[in-house]
């Protein structure tokens, strides 16, 4: 079997299984986070994105998922789906990113995002290399790992996981957070 093939089946079984492979997420609590501007879908549509932007209107969870459409990256849109409201009662706005086109995610937004928050397109995978949000195994494609950002445009807490469950939780808590040491 050649690398490229064992490479691919050991990421399809992590995949499928949830389990955690070392993610080559180098950006730190205090880092920067750097800006991007894309093409995001959200209900359907393909709209312009700028993070620049959206930081002014208050903290970004900026979530990389691997594939659209695929089952954990499904759930862990659900979930964040159900939770936007939240996050928005906080100040806090939704942004999933992935290396899919913007056509697949027009349908993934309405599908599995429910028309609650963007998703990214991230084709060329630039914003995920900045990011430092690549698979070990596959550094072209995104890992599973929620960063929460804050409107000075600095990294609050990184969370890496292919276990699509915790990263609700974990970035609310953060956003939770940042909203009780910065009242409106």
């Amino acid at each position: 079997m050649s690398t490229t093939a064992l490479s691919k089946l050991m990421l399809a079984c992590a995949l499928a299984a949830g389990v955690c492979l070392p993610s080559l997420a180098a950006l730190k609590v205090g880092a920067d986070a750097p800006d991007f501007t894309t093409e995001a879908a959200l209900a359907g549509r393909a709209t312009p994105f700028s993070l620049a932007q959206t930081l002014k209107n208050g903290p970004v969870v900026l979530y990389f998922y691997p594939k659209a459409f695929t089952s954990g990256c499904t759930i862990e849109a659900h979930n964040f789906a159900e939770a936007t409201e939240r996050f928005a009662a906080l100040g806090a706005t939704v942004v999933g990113v992935s290396n899919d086109n913007i056509d697949t995610l027009k349908k993934f937004s309405v599908e599995a995002c429910r028309n609650k928050f963007r998703v990214a397109a991230d084709e060329g995978a630039r914003i995920l290399k900045a990011y430092d949000a690549g698979l070990f195994i596959k550094p072209d494609m995104a890992d599973r790992i929620s960063y929460v950002i804050s409107p000075q445009g600095k990294i609050l807490y990184v969370y890496s996981s292919l276990n699509p469950d915790q990263h609700v939780a974990n970035t609310l808590k953060v956003v939770e957070q940042w909203r009780a040491s910065h009242p409106k």
